[in-house]
């Protein structure tokens, strides 16, 4: 193919910025997911919301992102008058963001009242992730807090005392900023990360049915929230998983008076700087049991796996914004007389990206469709659910830590420095990997959904199904036969269990990219399952020089986002 020579642009000319690009419009493929996911009319009533939170996520909330992330909270543990009153500073920046996400857009209610956006029931997953998918395109921090409030509401309502839940369940679901009340979740000790069992904070019962919590907790993210869900060993339990109960931890106790437990410090972290993680002790603080005694940690579970699923889809929406920033750099950057975008080599490297971000994307929402079911109490829905959402969590975040790095080199030395999105966009995507397990614990959890659900019977029929046995995208049946074989072998050989979470993941993907084409008529989506197949899943020889085979199919997928958001070239 003949291409003209274009001559390159001169200095701030040459530097592409997507500054102002409408994330949504951007991203057309986004709306035609939701038409498969979303009854009709709320993907009608949730279509200008999305666009208008799309340009703010290009826009106006990425500038507060940037400002929030390079003022960090500062911990204020005095009073001028030297009074022993604490309290977290954060920046007008990330304040903003706040009102925003719990107010304007109502992240951590829209699932559990209605009346959010104009909606008048509480909407279904797929719809709040896909505005936190946005969302998460321009500000990755404060998600943290609006996703551990929503599941700290969701944790309270299925285990709490009836009386505990009417007394906090408004506050939780608040879009007033001056009623609300924000969740956290403090579980993690020096000693006891993911192992659980060895929870070291003591809880001592009191007379009037509260409990005193003592000892410190290590990592505690959205440290000031007014609420958290706190695991604690109960005096004279048995060691192990038995002994430790999970209770409600309130900032303020119903008198007014501020609980007994104070932050000791704040971590300097890698990436979310914007929100505020640090150490807590409890000195003989309040707090209220949740549920059965001897299921804290299976309680606790709950909220743990509704975050684990929030983690996989933030990571998603960090490769979609690294994705779009990577294609409108390569459509704009003119070198050696070529856009780049048109260079062999970037174009295989812009679909390396793409890749794993519309598995994750297809993913999501897959997730999100499950939850619903079981939620609605449908039949294999749970078992399905139970292995979906450590598989997303597992491989999308570390996927993510990749796909964002890779965008980075696509901008160039423009890319490491902090004036751009790159550099937030690969910090914060490291954090998935380890919040809410690391990548060993997430995988040994998809072997035990396989041990303790039967998830692997019900995910393969689901797959199946998916796939038309075998009518749609046939060579993933053999493959899913091999999965299958090796998910069984990694019940008996723990070391395998990455290999065998990462097979179920691609090919679980794949089927559902599979399933999204046929029922969208998208060939592109058939497309990127065949690659996803091809190169995750099938055996190659890497020393084949294997020619470039890219489908013209997928030339949707590699278009200026800044044409299909309307942006001057």
């Amino acid at each position: 193919m003949h291409l003209r020579t274009l001559a390159p642009p001169s200095g701030a000319a040459a530097v592409p910025d997507s500054r102002g690009i409408n994330l949504h419009q951007a991203d057309p493929t986004l709306g035609r997911l939701l038409t498969l996911y979303l009854p009709p009319d709320l993907v009608l009533h949730l279509a200008p919301h999305l666009d208008r939170l799309g340009a703010l996520a290009g826009g106006a909330l990425e500038a507060l992102a940037l400002t929030a992330d390079r003022n960090p909270p500062v911990l204020h543990s005095r009073t001028r008058r030297g009074e022993d009153a604490q309290h977290i500073e954060y920046h007008p920046a990330y304040r903003e963001m706040e009102r925003l996400a719990f107010g304007e857009y109502g992240l951590a209610a829209l699932s559990h009242r209605g009346g959010v956006l104009g909606w008048n029931a509480p909407m279904p997953p797929a719809a709040k992730y896909a505005i936190t998918y946005l969302f998460v395109q321009a500000e990755f921090g404060l998600c943290c807090p609006v996703s551990m409030t929503d599941s700290l509401a969701r944790t309270l309502r299925k285990f709490g005392d009836p009386a505990l839940v009417a007394r906090y369940l408004p506050a939780l679901t608040s879009q007033d900023l001056d009623a609300l009340s924000q969740g956290a979740m403090f579980m993690t000790e020096q000693g006891a990360g993911s192992d659980v069992g060895a929870t070291a904070v003591m809880a001592a019962p009191q007379p009037d049915g509260s409990w005193r919590l003592t000892g410190d907790k290590w990592f505690c993210s959205n440290a000031d929230a007014e609420l958290a869900m706190v695991l604690a060993r109960r005096e004279g339990a048995p060691p192990g998983l038995k002994g430790v109960s999970l209770f409600l931890l309130p900032r303020s106790l119903p008198d007014g008076t501020a609980n007994r437990y104070r932050i000791v410090r704040l971590k300097d972290k890698l990436g979310t700087r914007s929100m505020a993680s640090g150490e807590a002790r409890l000195e003989g603080a309040t707090a209220y049991l949740v549920g059965d005694p001897a299921a804290g940690f299976k309680q606790m579970a709950d909220m743990v796996n509704n975050s684990r699923l929030s983690n996989g889809v933030r990571a998603a929406g960090l490769m979609r914004r690294a994705v779009t920033e990577a294609l409108f750099i390569a459509h704009r950057r003119v070198a050696f007389g070529q856009r780049i975008a048109d260079m062999p080599l970037m174009r295989r490297q812009l679909m390396k990206m793409l890749l794993p971000a519309e598995q994750a994307r297809s993913m999501v929402f897959q997730t999100a469709e499950a939850l619903r079911r079981a939620d609605a109490g449908e039949e294999d829905a749970y078992a399905l659910l139970r292995i979906l959402t450590p598989l997303l969590k597992f491989r999308a975040c570390r996927d993510a830590r990749r796909v964002t790095g890779d965008a980075m080199e696509v901008r160039g030395g423009c890319g490491y420095i902090e004036e751009f999105s790159d550099a937030r966009l690969l910090r914060d995507a490291h954090l998935g990997s380890i919040w809410e397990g690391t990548s060993n614990i997430v995988a040994l959890d998809v072997m035990r959904a396989v041990q303790r659900e039967g998830s692997l019977t019900v995910l393969a029929a689901h797959i199946r199904a998916q796939l038309g046995n075998g009518a749609v995208l046939p060579e993933a049946l053999p493959a899913l036969e091999r999965t299958e074989g090796l998910v069984i072998a990694a019940l008996d050989d723990p070391a395998l269990a990455r290999q065998a979470a990462s097979a179920l993941y691609h090919l679980a993907s794949a089927a559902a990219l599979a399933w999204e084409a046929e029922r969208l008529g998208m060939p592109e989506r058939l497309a990127v399952a065949r690659l996803v197949l091809r190169h995750r899943l099938l055996p190659r020889d890497p020393l084949d020089p294997e020619p470039s085979t890219e489908d013209a199919a997928l030339a949707p997928l590699l278009a200026d986002p800044g044409a299909l958001a309307g942006m001057a070239a």
